[in-house]
């Protein structure tokens, strides 16, 4: 392998190299653009849980990263009641069962579904 020298490189100011977070801002040339927009709508639903075992934010994100893992899942509110039963509410693009929360509750760790 053929040894490389270093190169020696000019260092010009942001403004003379056209640095796009420091040159001033010089307008464009209007360019016709076309957007197409999805009308399609993707419904959801969300499902409030309780859930005993929460005790502190560690636990809020054990149970929400895992929850996310679950298919259609698309955000994860948590209502923490410290040593109490906390407010789970999934918002997901299909319904999921009791048994995938249950699931994904005990893969976060050792939280449960309250019984009722």
């Amino acid at each position: 392998m053929k040894p490389t020298r270093p190169v020696a490189l000019s260092l010009a100011q942001p403004e003379a190299a056209g640095c796009a977070c420091c040159a001033p801002q010089q307008s464009a040339p209007s360019i016709p653009t076309s957007t197409v927009k999805d009308n399609t709508m993707t419904a959801t639903t969300s499902t409030s849980y309780p859930v005993t075992g929460m005790t502190c934010g560690h636990c809020v994100g054990a149970v929400t990263e895992e929850l996310r893992t679950l298919a259609g899942v698309v955000e994860v509110r948590v209502d923490l009641v410290a040593d109490g039963t906390s407010t789970v509410t999934v918002t997901s693009t299909t319904p999921l069962t009791g048994d995938q929360v249950a699931a994904a509750l005990d893969e976060a760790g050792d939280y449960h579904l309250a019984t009722a």
